[in-house]
């Protein structure tokens, strides 16, 4: 069986290309969509692409992932930096998590400098536009193929 990864987006991604085009490029959601299919297809994973603009849909798909996925990226767009469920349902994940944002957060205003996933993310990869879902796939492939660590 082929691992799966879950590539979770949240709110306002839906409009990747129309909104802020300034900030985010003109990339569109469909267009990464094709880009993580085809990396993850390359590495011989399966890519679960999603969206919502919906707190509790995005953890109820975080609390799905602890069965069905083999590791998950997400770019929690403006969940980052105030959902304490969100948080919690990453916690309970034992699979790498790869965190992506499209803009360097750290640059951002103050209110978009402190992402509250990060503390629960194995890595975060931030500033690279749509290539940073590129970066986040393969590193977390690269993650599942290393031997696990002895105790």
């Amino acid at each position: 069986m082929t691992a799966t990864v879950y590539v979770l987006n949240g709110p306002n991604l839906n409009l990747l290309g129309l909104r802020e085009p300034h900030l985010y490029g003109s990339t569109t959601l469909a267009e990464v969509e094709q880009l993580c299919r085809r990396v993850a297809g390359d590495l011989g994973l399966e890519c679960d692409f999603r969206q919502t603009n919906h707190e509790g849909v995005m953890v109820d798909w975080v609390q799905e992932a602890r069965e069905k996925a083999a590791a998950v990226v997400i770019n929690p767009a403006g969940l980052s930096f105030r959902s304490i469920p969100l948080l919690d349902a990453l916690k309970t994940l034992e699979q790498p998590i790869a965190e992506v944002h499209i803009t360097n957060i750290h640059r951002r205003d103050s209110l978009y400098q402190h992402s509250l996933v990060s503390l629960a993310a194995t890595g975060v990869i931030c500033g690279f536009g749509a290539f940073g879902y590129e970066l986040a796939i393969r590193a977390l492939a690269q993650r599942l193929a290393a031997p696990a660590p002895a105790h």
